[in-house]
């Protein structure tokens, strides 16, 4: 080790850090030396990761003028393993103006990743939801829900508002009260109240629930994606069907959930957690949602007719940013296609399909987040 010259001299002090980081650095690049080259798409998720480290640090550091304090030794080391496991598989990354890696420019398209790659690319969902924060609306907050409903027919777009303590209900288009009714206009807004059921579908076991009743009963949820599933198959009460796997109940029972418009963050990410667990779950990215959104899908096939009556490829369809539900469709048998935003009655494509369209608290029936 060199001595100081001067104790008080701190050029030297500096520049003995840097030779001790360089030091720790090589030190890495050597234990990297025999790793195995991994799949592009499997560090796709890191590479995101790195990009949004990277990212931040560059918004957030001082002025020109201003010396800046050398990081860390342990976020530089975190920083050069990032670097060194990329730089071992040549996959050099450049930053585009916006920040966007220019190698997932040039890959940029409809693309299956591996099982490996699924796995972490969900594992990074769940990680990005589960920091988001929460809050439960007021007893006489509204949810407001504008969904799309294609594939068999033609498209149709409904908008809902519940009250959160489970009073209210409210609707556009209306939905006509049977017999003939003169003079009824269907783009009025309809809206119902009623008396608080809670107690009593709370005795009748939760069949039916207030949003309020679902929400905090998916608070309650382990952490734990097997014991969280678990749980749901125990208390949600979707009905069972004589024959079906558990991983098609798991996939059933999600996509019931997903149709709850709050779900608490972690919970959110252990259904993520969960869908990664699913035999056969593939992540499919460079796709569009079925109205054209861009967005991430997590996708299996049926090659057999399930119980359910379900055939061929189910898919999730989710922001590929923020991981916010979008929407989900599930062939029938007959589907041949793999592009859901082709699946409507004009190519023949039998398919239930439902989009989220817009969704939010609001605080009366009628209005838009």
């Amino acid at each position: 080790m060199n001595e100081l010259s001067d104790p008080n001299d701190l050029s030297d002090l500096n520049e003995l850090s840097d030779l001790n980081e360089l030091r720790d650095l090589n030190e890495l690049r050597s234990l990297r030396g025999d790793a195995p080259v991994p799949d592009t798409d499997r560090l796709a998720p890191r590479r995101a990761l790195l990009t949004a480290e990277i990212t931040a640090r560059s918004e957030a550091r001082r002025p020109a003028l201003a010396r800046p304090k050398p990081p860390g030794r342990r976020a530089f080391l975190a920083i050069a393993g990032a670097v060194t496991a990329l730089a071992v598989t040549g996959g050099a990354v450049v930053l585009l103006s916006d920040g966007t890696p220019r190698e997932a420019v040039a890959s940029s398209g409809r693309q299956l990743l591996s099982p490996g790659a699924s796995a972490d690319t969900l594992e990074l969902a769940a990680a990005t939801v589960e920091k988001l924060g929460a809050k439960e609306p007021g007893p006489k907050q509204w949810v407001y829900e504008k969904s799309t409903s294609l594939g068999q027919s033609a498209p149709t777009t409904a908008e809902a508002w519940t009250r959160w303590d489970g009073t209210g209900w409210a609707r556009l288009p209306g939905i006509p009260p049977s017999g003939r009714i003169k003079d009824w206009d269907p783009n009025k807004l309809q809206v119902t109240y009623g008396p608080n059921q809670e107690e009593k579908w709370k005795k009748e076991g939760y069949d039916d629930r207030s949003q309020r009743q679902f929400y905090r009963f998916l608070a309650t949820l382990p952490s734990d994606p097997d014991r969280m599933m678990r749980r749901i198959r125990d208390e949600h009460a979707i009905g069972d069907i004589e024959g079906e796997t558990p991983a098609q109940r798991n996939w059933r029972e999600i996509a019931v959930l997903y149709r709850s418009v709050l779900i608490p963050p972690r919970v959110q990410a252990g259904l993520f957690r969960a869908l990664a667990k699913i035999p056969g779950a593939r992540v499919e990215k460079g796709i569009k949602d079925p109205i054209g959104r861009p967005a991430i899908g997590v996708t299996v096939t049926y090659d057999k007719r399930a119980a359910s009556g379900a055939q061929g490829k189910q898919e999730f369809f989710f922001d590929p940013a923020t991981y916010v539900y979008l929407g989900d469709a599930a062939a029938l048998p007959g589907f041949k296609g793999t592009d859901f935003s082709k699946a409507d009655p004009e190519h023949g494509s039998p398919a239930m399909i439902s989009v989220r369209n817009a969704w939010g608290v609001v605080d009366k029936p009628g209005a838009r987040p």
